[in-house]
This record gives C-alpha cells, structure tokens and sequence, in this order.
C-alpha cells in the first residue's frame, strides 16, 4: 500500500488531538459562563487535559507494546472521541473536567503512535517528507485552533468546540481499523512481553502521574499564586513533590526489570539533543501563540477572530516550508544545519516582535510571525529524523512518546513563561514610566494642557477636566508598560531560540540515507 495513505489516516487525529490543546484556551470565560463557574476554576479545565495528556504520553512506549500498536492507537482515538462527546454535554465544571481527563487519557496515545507509524512505514530516505507531513498537524493545528476556537465561541455555543471533533474522530476510526496494521518485529516483542508473568510497574506509573500532575499544576496556577511567594505553600510543595517524583521515577526505572517508562532512548547523544531542543523550541512556538494574542485583544483592541487572523498566515507558510524542508532531507542534506537555520528564523521573529510599538499596523504584525513560523517548521522534521536516525527500532515506541511529551510540556513551560514574564514586567515598567510624570517635564506639562482644555470644553468643570487629564496620562502610561512587558517577553524567546544552536552542534551527523536502517542496524 502506498505509505502516503497510512500517513494521511494516522495525522487526522492527531491533527484533531492538537488542535484540541489550543483551541479550548480563547473559549474559556464563554464556558465558565455557560456552567455558572468563576473564570478562574476554569483553567482546571486546561490543567487536567494536560496533565493527563502528559501522563499517557509516557506510557504509551509499554502500552503499545503490551496491547499491540494498532490496538492501542484505535482504542485512543475511540476514547478521544467519546471523551469529546461526553465533553460537550457536560453541565458543570467538575463534569467537564472529569471527561477532559478521559479526553486527555485518550489523545495523548495519537502523537507518539503516529510518529512510530511514520518512521516504519516510510523507508529512511523518504523519512524528511514523513515527518513534514507530520509536522502539519503539530505546527498547523495550534495556529488555527485560537482561531477557529474564538469563531465558534463568538458565533455558536462552547460546546461545540468539543463536538467538532466528532466526525474526524469516526472517520479516522474507520479508515485505521482497516489500513493500520502492525510490522512483524512489533508483533513479535508483544509476543515475547506476554509469553512472561505479567509484572506491572505499578510504582512507576504513580510516580509518572504524580509528576506529571504537580508539574501541571505549578505551570497553571504558579502565577496565580505568586510562585513562590504563596503564603499557604502549594507552589513550594508542589515543585518540591515534582523534583522528587522525577528522581524517583528515574532512579526506580532504572532498576526495575520491566519499566513502564523506558529510558534507555536517552543513552543516544542525537535523541537526548533532539529532545531538550524540541522543548525549548516548542516552549518558545507555543509561547508567541499565547502572547501575540493577548497582546492584540488588550492593547490593540482586536477580538479573537481578528487577532487568530493576524496569526493564521504563518500556519499557511508552514506548509510550503515543509515539504521543501522534507525534500532537502530527502536529498540527503544534513539535518542538523537545517535545524540551526530554524533556530536562526526563530530568533529573529522574536527579535522583530522585541522592537514593535503600538503603532503598527496588522500587516506589520503578520510577517514576524510568519518568519517566527517558518522558522519551527524548518526545523521539525529534522529534528525529528535527527532524534532517531540512531535509534533502533525496539526503541522506537518509547522514544516517540517521551519525544512527544517534550514537544507538549515545553508548550506549556514556554506558555507559562509568557504569561509570567508579561506579568512581572509590567510593574517594571509602570514604575518607570512615571518617574518623569512630573511639574517639571516639559512634555507631560504641554500634553496635560491639551488634555484640560478638551475635557473642558466636553465638561465645562476645571477640576474634573483635571481629574480626567489625570486619568487619560494613566491609561496611557499603562498601555505603554503592558507593550513593553510584552517586547521584554519577545526578546528574551528570541535570546532562547539562539540556545538551540550549540545544542544542535552536540549531535553527531544526522543523514537517513538510502538503504540506511534506521537504528544503525
């Protein structure tokens, strides 16, 4: 069969499963709304998809190969759907959240099994285009889910952000249970696990899920509770349960006979690079998808539809940037140059955004982003060739799950970040920008004259004239300080993107050549 059509079947619910960790985000207060709860519960909503998401992606290396591969991806996508289904008639929060971890437990089996599928159904030379292909889903998905989520919140009911995922769901079932089968050197392993006594780490499970849980936690809600400045602790002690959950986890791993977690992937130089560059890089994507709309809707006035228009040209650069990038693979260019010249794009979107005012106009705003983009998406597929072109092939699954989870907590890092540094920076510059708000500062003089005189003229009240001049310098200086909170962000995930190139300069020479067996076999 051709191999074009298995990698069509398996991206449909990935490409759904992503789209779902960006697009309920611009929807939440419609649904805290909907289900008469305060705003602020309802991040829980984004927090228990993803810790639970988290979770499975590093178990999806032992699930797949316990249950078989194709069982294991089918039985994801039936959960996912369901789970989206059941989402969508939630009627209060504690409802939602509980189908949100289902929905969590269920997506996060697509990206990993999809990403192994990839790598043994295309032939090495041909692996650049596979993962490009794959690329779309997760670079694409996350554009147009802030989107498409403000257009559905906007025009119909939150629910539906849910329901959509429905027919594709269905339809990706159907066309995997017939096309989707398992190579035989993954039906023998399965065979081999089974043919011994069954001897579950339970251990390790626990310390993934608390892990993964407390790590979610903390990125949700860290700022909201003063990091760690919370005087009831919570941050302290949930940061603490995760660096002690993880040494565990690894230390337990290592000793145990039959790990849930396999972390022997890490012993490969390429995988390990590959790994820590894909989580910076994807800290720094999800990062810009989270502040250029914020800084849009509260500083440039722009509503969701508008704003996800302003970003929505990059997606469709990505597309034509990968399949070139997937051919240039194919022709055997060295991955890890193709992964600097990203790097590169990346920092100077970045930088681009850093030394923006708010005088620009949309256009201006669109190609930063564009070459943000471009930027990641030259560099996902050979990253991805790069993290296991020496790997070999029994360590595939697990190294498609602990690579997909990379790929998901560094969006959530990077998103955090965002957030918090916007944050911590605003009253920086507050408190700067009114240092020469004074009777001696010649500007702010003329301006408060002009300001009186409009006011009075609207009001024909000297003092309230002046109170209002008061307020107007103030909303200004506010606006200012946000912008510049938000440039200080930009720079310093430009300053993160130029990270990643002594990183790439750590892997070894990164070719899938024909007739090369992944693996170095």
């Amino acid at each position: 069969m051709n191999p074009w059509f298995i990698a069509g079947a398996v991206t449909i619910a990935t490409f759904m499963e992503v789209l779902d960790t960006s697009i309920a985000n611009v929807a939440l207060r419609y649904i805290a709304g909907g289900l008469s709860a305060a705003e602020s519960d309802s991040e829980w909503i984004i927090t228990s998809y993803l810790a639970a998401n988290a979770s499975v992606l590093l178990l999806s290396g032992w699930l797949s190969s316990y249950f078989g591969r194709r069982n294991y991806y089918l039985a994801s996508l039936a959960i996912f759907t369901a789970a989206s289904a059941a989402c969508g008639f939630a009627r209060s929060l504690p409802e939602l959240i509980v189908f949100r971890i289902l929905q969590g437990l269920g997506g996060g089996g697509l990206q990993p099994v999809t990403q192994a599928v990839l790598v043994d159904t295309f032939p090495p030379e041909k692996q650049g285009a596979a993962q490009a292909f794959f690329g779309i889903s997760a670079l694409v998905a996350p554009v147009l889910g802030p989107t498409l989520g403000g257009y559905i919140a906007d025009n119909y009911s939150w629910e539906w952000i849910f329901f959509i995922n429905i027919p594709p769901g269905l339809l990706a079932l159907a066309v995997n249970y017939a096309l989707l089968h398992d190579p035989d050197y993954l039906k023998d392993q399965r065979a081999t696990i089974r043919s011994k006594p069954l001897r579950f780490d339970f251990i390790g499970l626990g310390l993934i899920v608390l892990s993964m849980a407390f790590m979610e936690i903390v990125l949700s809600k860290g700022q909201e509770w003063d990091w760690f400045g919370d005087p009831f602790g919570r941050v302290q002690f949930l940061t603490i349960g995760f660096g002690v959950g993880i040494v565990a986890l690894i230390l337990w791993e290592l000793r145990h006979p039959s790990p849930v977690l396999d972390l022997r992937p890490f012993a490969d130089r390429n995988f390990a690079a590959s790994g820590l560059i894909a989580y910076v890089a994807f800290a720094i994507t999800y990062a810009a998808m989270v502040l250029l709309p914020g800084m849009l809707q509260t500083l440039f006035g722009y509503n969701a539809v508008w704003s996800g228009l302003v970003m929505s040209p990059a997606g469709l650069f990505s597309i034509p940037t990968m399949a070139i990038v997937g051919y240039l693979i194919g022709k055997k260019l060295d991955a890890r140059w193709v992964i600097i010249f990203g790097a590169v794009l990346m920092w100077l979107g970045a930088s681009w955004y850093s030394r923006m005012n708010l005088g620009v106009s949309p256009e201006q705003l669109v190609w930063p982003r564009v070459v943000q983009q471009v930027g990641t998406a030259s560099l996902f597929a050979p990253l991805s060739v790069a993290a296991f072109v020496y790997l070999p092939k029994e360590l595939r699954g697990p190294a498609a799950g602990i690579f997909a989870a990379l790929r998901n907590e560094g969006g959530s890092a990077g998103t955090t970040l965002g957030k918090t540094m916007v944050a911590r920076r605003l009253p920086v510059h507050t408190d700067r920008l009114v240092e020469t708000l004074n009777p001696f500062n010649t500007p702010f003089n003329e301006a408060m004259q002009g300001l009186r005189s409009f006011f009075y003229q609207q009001t024909g009240d000297p003092v309230g004239s002046q109170v209002m001049a008061l307020d107007a310098i103030d909303q200004l200086r506010q606006q200012q300080a946000a912008a510049m909170a938000y440039l200080d962000a930009f720079w310093l995930f430009g300053i993160l993107a130029l990270t990643l190139i002594p990183l790439t300069l750590l892997m070894r020479r990164s070719v899938a050549e024909e007739g090369m067996h992944i693996g170095g076999e």
